[in-house]
């Protein structure tokens, strides 16, 4: 028995409907079976131990007992007090899961799983993040202006091509091999940015460390969708997308440490050392996925239909999305005169509310469908970021709101596709394909921004005529796509064997 066992003990009357329902084994966010002894126990959920007893008292009571522990690696603090509150008040048998919980009843391993790769998201996050955030202080400490900053935007960008080569060593070695290296590497490249003598080593620097952060990031979704149940694709990737904020956010915390001097924003880059026990963990207790486990075609042919439609759709909205996500700061610090204290407040009070639109997003794009939440967000989403380019005070403020909101609804349901749509032998490669398809667009994107606020267009006009590539990238996506919630990955890519459910 593990030792961090939690028990959950309640008496009711004995005629009552808790008592009688408390007889009947439970079927909401597990399955229950009864033992040899009487006690219920675990036939399919998350929990590393359970056990459940129910028993008669003298005094014409009924005590139910519950032992269990769930072991959800590192972010397992997050889900003690819903998991114990959904343990008390027992939903109806057949009922739908909590908001808050996926729509599948997840197994032991699969939670686990979920954990780290959640913990690797992380770790990804924050290297992606890190030059995006530190560029504008640094370009400020090295006296370079707004056309360095968005060529070296587009450079760091352009090193995405550095991701293919490990998207290629995913599906020939596996998922697991392969995000473990680079849970190791991109945290000791990052740090290597406090030590850039000029700006240009600086972005040297990281146009090797930020494709490793977004290698990690597109193989933690590959392997996540390969072992998550066909009603829960979307919400793990929501569940990715939350830690990648947790991670994002530690970037922009720590960008505080660019007021202490012109240096300041150095030691921002040594904290990507702090990641490093994440590659332990990793090393010591992620599985393969089962699906690259199972017998699969290496490389089989490229379904050209579906990669030119999802490279398209993210042609189309990084265009808008890189350089949108890549000027705030400068914004903020230009035409706002924002500290960069002021800037993390900002970032962080308009941002982190976007962590439940994901969990809500990725919900109901694995229940109701992706193509839906496409057509009713991204419009939304798009009109609120251009505003916050337009205006200032508590305007600028709400619409950063509702847009960082309404985009991260729609996240799950465009960034699933990414890994449904391929086989497993060719998942991680179209994957590559489409990231880097993605950030050169994104490069395009910000050094058109760049180009065009060096010679006096506001930052509002231009992120204004880049949202049509946001909006035309929702028309594809919604007009093309197939749907692919409840199906199987197996059943979109005929191509792989049927695996077995996993138990």
């Amino acid at each position: 028995m593990p030792r961090r066992v939690t028990t959950i003990t309640q008496v009711w009357p004995a005629d009552s409907p808790q008592a009688l329902a408390a007889a009947t084994p439970r079927d909401d966010v597990l399955d229950e079976v009864a033992g040899a002894d009487g006690a219920f126990e675990q036939l399919l959920g998350p929990f590393q131990h359970y056990r459940r007893t129910v028993l008669a008292q003298p005094d014409g009571t009924v005590q139910e007992t519950i032992q269990y522990h769930l072991h959800l690696p590192w972010f397992g603090v997050l889900f003690r007090r819903p998991m114990r509150h959904v343990l008390r008040h027992r939903r109806p048998n057949g009922s739908s899961s909590p908001w808050w919980a996926p729509p599948d009843k997840l197994t032991e391993r699969q939670a686990t799983s979920l954990g780290l790769l959640a913990a690797a998201a992380t770790l990804a996050a924050f290297a992606n993040t890190l030059f995006t955030q530190t560029a504008t202080f640094a370009a400020d400490g090295f006296d370079v202006g707004d056309r360095a900053l968005g060529v070296a935007g587009a450079v760091v960008r352009v090193g995405v091509v550095i991701a293919l080569p490990f998207a290629m060593l995913a599906d020939r070695m596996g998922r697991r091999r392969t995000i473990v290296l680079l849970a190791w590497l991109t945290p000791v490249c990052c740090s290597l940015g406090a030590l850039a003598p000029s700006f240009w080593v600086l972005a040297g620097s990281q146009t090797l460390a930020r494709p490793l952060g977004i290698a990690l990031s597109m193989l933690v979704g590959v392997a996540a969708a390969e072992d998550m149940p066909r009603n829960s694709r979307a919400y793990a990737i929501s569940v990715l997308a939350m830690a990648s904020g947790f991670g994002a956010g530690v970037a922009v915390l720590a960008l505080k440490l660019a007021d202490f001097g012109d240096n300041g924003w150095r030691l921002v880059y040594l904290i990507a050392l702090v990641w490093l026990p994440i590659a332990v963990s990793l090393s010591r207790s992620l599985d393969e996925t089962r699906r690259f486990e199972t017998v699969h075609h290496i490389s089989p042919p490229m379904n050209r239909s579906r990669l030119g439609l999802t490279a398209l759709v993210a042609l189309t909205s990084n265009l808008f999305i890189a350089p949108a996500s890549y000027f705030q700061n400068n914004y903020l610090d230009k035409v706002r005169g924002y500290s960069a204290g002021d800037i993390a407040l900002f970032t962080l009070c308009t941002a982190t509310p976007a962590s439940i639109g994901l969990i809500i997003g990725g919900r109901l794009a694995d229940v109701f469908g992706r193509r839906r939440l496409i057509a009713v967000c991204t419009p939304l989403s798009t009109t609120c970021v251009v505003m916050a380019f337009l205006n200032d005070g508590s305007a600028m403020w709400f619409a950063a709101l509702g847009g960082g909101f309404t985009s991260a609804m729609a996240y799950p349901a465009y960034a699933v596709y990414r890994s449904e749509l391929f086989p497993t032998g060719n998942r991680g490669m179209a994957n590559g394909l489409i990231t880097m398809t993605a950030l050169l667009s994104g490069s395009v994107g910000i050094l058109v921004v760049g180009y065009l606020r060096d010679h006096g267009s506001s930052y509002g006009t231009v992120i204004a005529c880049l949202a049509l590539g946001q909006l035309l990238a929702a028309y594809v996506a919604v007009r093309h796509y197939p749907e692919t919630a409840h199906l199987e990955l197996e059943q979109l890519n005929p191509e792989d064997p049927t695996i077995l459910p996993a138990r």
